[in-house]
């Protein structure tokens, strides 16, 4: 029966997990399997992997073949290796002690690798996250020297306006006056100008009396004696 080392899907959609299963290659790829051998999840940073690796290693003596991704897992954990230094052994190229110490090695340059990366992770993302704080800081300081801004400008603002209703007020005021004062002056000059013309009239009137009765008399003093006696018989 061939078997196959591959990658069984679990979770929920967008935030997949997977199990590395030893199944016959014939198999559905999500179908059975026959043996459980680790877990791999891709979500976390780094990668969080379990592997038997000893049971990896019996499955890979027996035939079985790992799909790409499965032979990638294998390889960064340590089976492929630890499957080579097994057939050395096998070939007698090196012992069984030379193998465990070399594989044992390994395995503790792999683990200070991990480390320091997971080190620098948690080193960026603290450094990240002072970043962020640092930056929200001087955004919330540049909204507060905004709002004093915008505060300072409305006060100065309501002061010109303040000033300038004053002034508006203080003009009014000085032209009414001055109005007034044209209006009263205006008045003055009309009853001076209106009692200049009753004298004048006055003076006319007078004159054209005093002409009036000269030509009266000088009418009277026209009529002749001849005039008044027919007018005194007309009487009669």
């Amino acid at each position: 029966m061939p078997v196959k080392i591959r990658l069984q899907r679990h979770g929920k959609k967008g935030k997949p997990y997977y199990w590395i299963v030893a199944a016959d290659a014939r198999s559905k790829r999500d179908g059975k399997y026959l043996e459980k051998l680790g877990f791999y999840n891709p979500n976390t940073n780094p990668a969080t992997i379990d592997l038997n690796i000893d049971g990896a290693v019996q499955w890979l003596q027996n035939g079985a073949q790992p799909t790409d991704t499965a032979r990638a897992i294998l390889s960064y954990k340590g089976a492929m290796l630890k499957k080579h230094l097994a057939v050395g052994v096998k070939k007698g190229a090196l012992t069984e002690e030379q193998a465990e110490k070399k594989f044992n090695a390994w395995l503790d340059e792999k683990s200070a690798k991990i480390q320091a990366k997971a080190d620098g992770l948690s080193k960026a993302q603290a450094e990240a996250k002072a970043l962020a704080l640092e930056a929200e800081k001087s955004v919330n300081e540049a909204r507060i020297a905004a709002a004093n801004e915008v505060e300072e400008v409305a006060e100065e603002a309501a002061e010109t306006a303040e000033a300038v209703a004053e002034d508006v007020a203080e003009t009014t005021e000085a032209v009414a006056e001055e109005a007034t004062e044209v209006v009263e002056e205006v008045v003055e000059k009309a009853e001076e100008v209106a009692e200049k013309v009753a004298e004048k009239t006055e003076e006319v009137a007078e004159k054209v009396a005093e002409k009036t009765e000269e030509v009266a008399e000088k009418v009277e003093e026209a009529v002749t004696p001849e005039a008044k006696e027919d007018a005194a018989k007309e009487e009669e």
